[in-house]
């Protein structure tokens, strides 16, 4: 039986029993495979953009399960999927950038699948923003601790309207929205408190070289927004604890 690291287990955890659904680069393939094992879902599609992942997922597959032929699909992204064809679309591993582009590149397509499990390795705000721009929201987002990361995972629905808002994809509040209160998780004071320091230390490269103006205005905005952000989740944190 397969064992899934704690990042694919959490991105498992997001698909109910009886859904089906296809991993869009799927790399070694051990989390559709693992789903189908465990008898999560009865249709699973492994599809990666280049021939050697793909062979090494049916590799894998056969390995584990000798005799079962898995639907392995060679393509980019979402053209080797039809519309609807499952319920649950899962992109994990990328960059928010190209999950956007994937995502994009037929809306009508990407609306017709019951849901989506994304877990971006970088720009998440400008996923979060094309997220609300483009008829969907996000119903679920958990962070998760792999070696010495941790990785948010999205699970998004289509809606009915989109949620326009005015503030570009490049701002902080779609990197780090105060909704991360909504799904507070053991890992979220941790989690902003590693991007805290990066964003300080950013803002110390730049006054050690003297910047001004607007570039240097908007990092000591970024830096006040997640302090105030990380002070909000500690008392939510609070909260809770005292609660139970």
């Amino acid at each position: 039986m397969i064992q899934l690291t704690p990042r694919l287990a959490a991105i498992a955890n997001e698909i109910e029993k009886g859904e089906t659904m296809a991993d869009i680069g799927t790399d070694h393939g051990f989390l559709p495979v693992a789903l189908w094992e465990q008898g999560v879902c009865p249709k699973v599609i492994l599809a990666d953009v280049n021939q050697g992942p793909l062979d090494r997922a049916k590799s894998n597959g056969a390995e584990s399960h000798p005799g079962v032929e898995f639907d392995c699909r060679l393509g980019d992204g979402l053209k080797v999927i039809e519309p609807g064809e499952v319920d649950v679309i899962v992109i994990a591993g990328m960059g928010g950038t190209l999950m956007t582009e994937i995502l994009g590149e037929d809306i009508e397509k990407t609306w017709s699948y019951k849901k989506l499990v994304l877990q971006p390795r970088k720009d998440i705000g400008e996923l979060r923003h094309w997220i609300y721009n483009n008829c969907m929201s996000i119903s679920n987002e958990k962070l998760v601790r792999e070696g010495r990361y941790i990785w948010p995972i999205l699970t998004v629905v289509p809606i009915e309207k989109a949620c326009l808002g005015d503030l570009g994809p490049e701002r902080i509040e779609w990197e780090y929205p105060r909704r991360l209160l909504d799904f507070l998780n053991p890992l979220t004071e941790e989690y902003l408190g590693m991007k805290l320091k990066l964003e300080e230390e950013i803002l110390e490269n730049m006054e050690k070289g003297e910047q001004t103006g607007p570039a240097m205005q908007n990092q000591k905005n970024r830096v006040r927004y997640i302090k105030e952000l990380i002070r909000d989740v500690k008392k939510a944190l609070d909260s809770t604890s005292a609660e139970g």
